[in-house]
């Protein structure tokens, strides 16, 4: 059974104007967070508060964003995307001693709305606010056959001089998984294993070649988690766009995207531990899959780009 407290559907984290918050209020939780948010072309929403470090990431459409830090106000332009399946796209990092507005400046998928969701972490660690052009994304294509995917780390350590958080996205093609094998992050354990707390944030869609018609409604993907000795979580839920798994502790993993549709998700990642690391466990029952995948080609349908279809 889906544990309730851990998985959230699109609209029941509403709050102030935003689809999705979760922050250090949400129970249980303490170190991440997610705003999602929707705007027709010239609305706004506000990131009020300092100690807090933000990074603004474009779902669709673009956007304009206002900060004000140290009194003084700067003004970038994200060109963002016309959907998360278009690859990556540019971002933009507040520091924890900003504040800020984003502005909707336009669709370019037709339906009149924009969408951005902003990751957060508390913090009382200020470093430079950044914009990232689309161009400096590190483009990963993971895994091999039907756990192919394509990461874009923009908020590692390696590509992003944040405070606490890291923060991907990851397309799955239909058909495929990804977050496997099943794996954790929920003990500190120097050079061998982070503690995190996970935030997902999914969308689905119907690939670029499904029939005229077919509804983004019933898109769909699975996303499971299950216990280990850190704590107790059962969430195995299907999932659509919108939706927002919490991984405190505990294995996660398969994130599977059902034939017919293409599944995103993003993750935000932060913890106790010292180091801004990603240092990972798997499930010794299954961390075997991972040498089937020597010998076997990446699919075909990677990368996913705004001009290439899935």
């Amino acid at each position: 059974m889906t544990e309730q407290r851990w998985f959230h559907r699109r609209g029941e984290l509403a709050e102030a104007g935003w689809e999705t918050v979760v922050d250090e209020r949400t129970p249980g939780w303490e170190h991440t967070g997610i705003r999602v948010g929707r705007l027709e072309a010239g609305a706004s929403l506000t990131l009020d508060g300092t100690g807090v470090e933000r990074l603004i990431v474009p779902l669709s459409g673009s956007f304009t964003v206002s900060r004000v830090e140290g009194g003084v106000e700067n003004r970038t332009v994200l060109n963002g995307r016309a959907s998360v399946f278009d690859g990556p796209t540019d971002v933009m990092y507040l520091s924890a001693a900003a504040t800020g507005t984003v502005t909707a400046t336009g669709d370019s998928n037709g339906s009149g709305e924009s969408r951005f969701l902003v990751a957060t972490s508390p913090t009382d660690i200020v470093r430079p606010s950044c914009y990232m052009p689309v161009e400096d994304v590190p483009v990963e294509l993971r895994g091999a056959g039907a756990s192919s995917r394509q990461v874009h780390n923009f908020g590692r350590k390696e590509s992003l001089d944040a405070a606490r958080f890291i923060v991907v996205e990851v397309i799955t093609p239909a058909e495929n998984w990804s977050s496997y094998p099943p794996h954790k992050h929920d003990v500190h354990t120097p050079g061998h294993e982070s503690e995190l707390e996970e935030i997902y944030y999914f969308e689905v869609a119907p690939t670029r070649d499904a029939p005229e018609g077919v509804s983004e409604e019933h898109a769909f993907g699975m996303f499971s988690t299950y216990s280990s000795p850190a704590g107790d979580i059962d969430i195995d839920a299907r999932v659509f766009t919108g939706d927002v798994a919490l991984v405190p502790f505990g294995y996660h993993g398969p994130a599977v995207a059902a034939p017919g549709y293409d599944m995103y998700y993003l993750n935000v990642m932060a913890g106790p531990d010292p180091e801004r690391s990603w240092l990972i466990s798997d499930d010794p029952a299954h961390g075997w899959v991972r040498d089937t995948w020597d010998g076997q080609e990446l699919d075909s349908r990677l990368p996913f780009t705004a001009n290439d279809g899935s």
